[in-house]
């Protein structure tokens, strides 16, 4: 009989997936890490027994994550990841040469230590790129205390649970706020709405208590089950969502971006939310006129 992996995110909902061969498993001081093989989504990574990434469909996550910040910034100096450790982010990040500098804050090390060596497809060979700064730590204090002004900040966190439940509070994101240049964005992951509901009007709510422009982008990832994924988007300078078709084309075609999922037309489009998304955001701030 095969071994299957079950995750149990959701009360209601779960998913398996066949085992067809373990790779790597360990304990570290943080988390439980799990990385195996599945005939179609190749190496997969869990965490605490919940899936972060595949190496079939990682592609859509790390490049929507990513280049929708970079592209509608325009010419980001600076770019600081919040986590990431697999190091898909800081692949696509350093594919634009404008970026000078990236600072990557990662609690455990053990996840860059072992998807370095068990998942290399992720990084590409990021972490040895010059422009990297990488700091073993906590994003939380990191933001906090840094003298640091990112004109992008991407927070590519797992679910909000345990330790990474600090970077869905409003005091991380009045950090992030503080530290953000003038006409910076910062981009988060925000869970499926379907089975994350919670998720998102937390999201909502918080990152509006913290930034004038906030909004939320979809992208379908089919390993995060439920639906399409939800990225939280904030700034204080709203023409950053106002960027015409034609200047991201120039900017994509300046850019020599080689995506998979990205391009200009999906950029625009992923912002049209579906109207029972638009609804339950609607009914509650109807219910919460004050947030």
């Amino acid at each position: 009989m095969p071994a299957w992996f079950t995750e149990n995110l959701h009360t209601d909902l779960g998913q398996r997936l066949r085992i067809d061969e373990v790779i790597c498993e360990h304990t570290t001081a943080f988390q439980s890490l799990l990385i195996f093989k599945n005939k179609l989504l190749g190496k997969v990574l869990a965490l605490d027994g919940i899936i972060q990434t595949t190496e079939a469909d990682e592609f859509i996550y790390h490049e929507m994550l990513s280049h929708v910040p970079i592209l509608a910034h325009g010419h980001p100096k600076t770019v600081l990841i919040i986590g990431g450790g697999d190091g898909g982010i800081l692949r696509e990040v350093l594919k634009h040469r404008s970026v000078e500098k990236v600072i990557l804050v990662e609690l455990d090390s053990k996840v860059i230590e072992i998807c370095k060596k068990h998942l290399p497809s992720l990084s590409a060979g990021a972490f040895e790129d010059p422009r990297l700064e990488l700091i073993i730590g906590d994003g939380y204090q990191y933001v906090m205390l840094t003298d640091q002004t990112p004109d992008v900040i991407i927070v590519d966190s797992p679910d909000p649970v345990g330790p990474a439940s600090k970077l869905f509070s409003s005091q991380f994101y009045q950090n992030c706020q503080r530290i953000l240049s003038t006409t910076g964005v910062l981009v988060t992951q925000n869970g499926v709405p379907f089975v994350q509901e919670a998720e998102l009007l937390n999201g909502a709510k918080l990152l509006s208590e913290n930034f004038h422009d906030v909004a939320f982008y979809l992208a379908p990832v089919p390993t995060y089950q439920g639906g399409a994924m939800a990225f939280g988007w904030a700034s204080n300078f709203p023409e950053l969502r106002k960027v015409s078709l034609d200047e991201l084309e120039q900017r994509f075609a300046r850019a020599a971006l080689a995506t998979s999922y990205y391009d200009p037309a999906i950029h625009l489009s992923c912002f049209t939310t579906p109207k029972w998304i638009s609804n339950v955001l609607y009914n509650s701030e109807l219910q919460n006129p004050n947030p």
